[in-house]
């Protein structure tokens, strides 16, 4: 019988790793996965970093406290996430920087193909937008 994991420095936001290795396999491989797109987008702006950070993060949770607290510790990876975690915040910085690229890829999508699939991207960038901005941008005092 294998024992429960160690208690996670009383963080209240961590859960245990999954007792069952395949659970366990499967979150770490969706958490690299998200992880890694997430890195990516740092360094291509149509692609979101921080949502995956947090979709990987959430995933580690559960299987890997190591690759969590990793992420959760990391300097230039790990703030925003904690904001987000603990508060539901989204930078100003993020939400002004989303729309752009939120506009330019709705013009790309006109553009490349045609009024159909570019109303289609313009709705679903209205929805993300609109959640970005319905977001605080610091936390409540």
């Amino acid at each position: 019988m294998s024992a429960p994991p160690p208690e996670h420095d009383g963080d209240p936001t961590h859960l245990a790793a999954h007792a069952s290795p395949l659970k366990r396999a499967v979150f770490v491989a969706l958490g690299l996965t998200a992880a890694a797109i997430g890195i990516v987008g740092v360094f291509l702006p149509l692609l979101p970093t921080v949502p995956f950070l947090v979709l990987a993060v959430w995933a580690f949770a559960r299987s890997s406290p190591f690759l969590e607290r990793w992420i959760l510790d990391h300097p230039h990876l790990g703030p925003p996430v904690h904001r987000w975690r603990e508060h539901g915040v989204i930078s100003l910085q993020a939400k002004v920087l989303a729309t752009l690229w939120l506009t330019v890829s709705v013009a790309i999508a006109f553009h490349a193909a045609g009024p159909t699939l570019g109303g289609v991207a313009a709705a679903a960038c209205a929805c993300v937008a609109l959640f970005l901005w319905t977001r605080p941008s610091a936390p409540r005092a």
